[in-house]
């Protein structure tokens, strides 16, 4: 089995001392002088509170930037198609720039990479900004800053490790960054809306380059200068060639690629439901403020179930579930073979969404499983898959939907989703290397990456 190790890089250096994994009773300590415990104890470093403080600043950007931006362009060219690839443009670059460019996340220290790409979006959105910037340049710009995002992404999930450690404290960090994520599909649009109402599309967009500048600020005098995982270039290698060669070392570990396809698989068919949401509503008859509630089932369900494993389960407990609950996460939707109203929909979606819970232990298994030096570009793949896969997912329900019923094809997406899964599950267990039946892919890892 080729291992990651095979790149003609420097091996893994031994981990830095500037984590912090555990804060001390100095940092954030209770008033009884006991450590904090939990999501509290994430809080407690202070290097994540700039990164935390960041990622809302440049997300809010984000979220706000696409709904600007989608009726700026409607404003302009009077053009549905338009105005719909405008939000399509949003996740097709991420492909491009997850394995394209991956290799920035690790040949170059990772605050500039944060910094650079911060100000990079906000560059994109000043120019966005400008009157005379014609529709073809809006498109362009909204590529770029979607190409952008997922080495931001990746770079930052790399860094979180050097901030939190490799331990329980990076899971519980990064729980907290995808629960803003999941909270930021309740609440962004509604901010989004409300700026619209009292300001110009255009007003609404220039509001973003600050939120992008702020982060970029958070991070560079928030968050310490590390060096790069990719101290030596060998052979004369770029930037090209060492994006291209970590997705090869990513896919052909049988571990890392195992972990990754569990992360992306299940989020294809999860989004079926959001995706017909609107004809789903109209088939059993249910109006605008009931559409409302169903598209805030899946992402409630998520928060909830991810803050009570964060904060009820130790790690062990976590990563008992991972397995289970991935295999059967999707299987509440097969109820809508009987197409349920509103209150079944309701709790299946809700369901669902818990199933996602599985993501905490699997986020510690792939840092074990991913050597150091590789670390950004897999989690800029893993980053960029996520997103493209889910349009993916999207896209492909749409297309069943032309030719079967919409609610047939929720309870389909459910039912195959469940038996890739299980598939995925059995793969993933085999490639365990504490499993006994699997102890020769234990022992190559051990001689590869010692």
């Amino acid at each position: 089995m080729p291992s990651p190790n095979s790149a003609p890089h420097e091996p893994p250096r031994p981990p830095s001392p500037s984590p912090t994994p555990t804060p001390t009773a100095g940092r954030g300590a209770s008033a009884d002088g006991r450590a904090p415990r939990g999501y509290l104890a994430v809080f407690a470093v202070k290097e994540f509170r700039a990164v935390f403080a960041a990622h809302l600043l440049s997300l809010l950007g984000v979220v706000v930037t696409e709904i600007s931006l989608t009726v700026l362009v409607y404003d302009l060219t009077g053009s549905p198609l338009l105005s719909a690839l405008t939000f399509a443009l949003g996740l097709l670059p991420y492909l491009f720039g997850g394995t394209l460019l991956a290799g920035v996340a690790d040949r170059y220290p990772a605050r500039r990479v944060l910094v650079v790409c911060d100000v990079v979006c906000a560059g994109c959105v000043a120019v966005m900004v400008l009157p005379g910037t014609p529709v073809a340049g809006l498109l362009a710009l909204r590529c770029a800053v979607a190409a952008v995002s997922p080495v931001f992404t990746g770079t930052r999930m790399a860094a979180l490790t050097d901030i939190l450690g490799e331990g329980d404290l990076y899971v519980l960090g990064r729980s907290l960054l995808r629960i803003v994520s999941q909270s930021a599909l309740l609440a962004g649009f509604a901010v989004g809306g409300v700026l619209l109402a009292v300001l110009s599309p255009r007003g609404a967009i220039s509001l973003t380059v600050l939120t992008f500048l702020c982060s970029a600020a958070l991070l560079r005098f928030g968050t310490k200068d590390r060096p790069a995982r990719l101290r030596k270039k060998d052979g004369g290698a770029n930037l090209l060639r060492d994006s291209l060669d970590g997705a090869r070392l990513v896919f052909a570990d049988r571990r890392i690629r195992a972990l990754m396809l569990l992360n992306w698989v299940p989020a294809m068919f999860i989004v079926a439901p959001e995706a017909l949401m609107a004809p789903y509503a109209d088939q059993i008859g249910i109006g605008p403020a009931a559409l409302g509630l169903l598209m805030c089932a899946m992402p409630v369900g998520h928060i909830a179930s991810e803050l009570l494993a964060g904060s009820a389960l130790g790690p062990r407990a976590r990563s008992r579930i991972v397995l289970p609950t991935a295999a059967v996460g999707l299987l509440p939707l097969a109820v809508y073979a009987v197409t349920p109203g509103m209150g079944l929909a309701l709790v299946a979606l809700a369901l669902s969404g818990v199933g996602s819970v599985y993501v905490l232990g699997l986020d510690q298994w792939f840092v074990d499983a991913v050597p150091e030096e590789l670390r950004g570009r897999a989690m800029t793949l893993m980053s960029a898959g996520l997103m493209t896969i889910q349009g993916l997912g999207m896209a492909l329900a749409g297309l069943a939907a032309e030719f079967l019923p919409v609610h047939q094809v929720v309870a389909g997406a459910g039912v195959i989703g469940t038996l890739c899964s299980l598939l995925l599950v059995y793969e993933v267990r085999r490639t365990d290397p504490v499993h006994p039946g699997n102890s020769g892919v234990g022992a190559d890892r051990q001689m590869t990456t010692g």
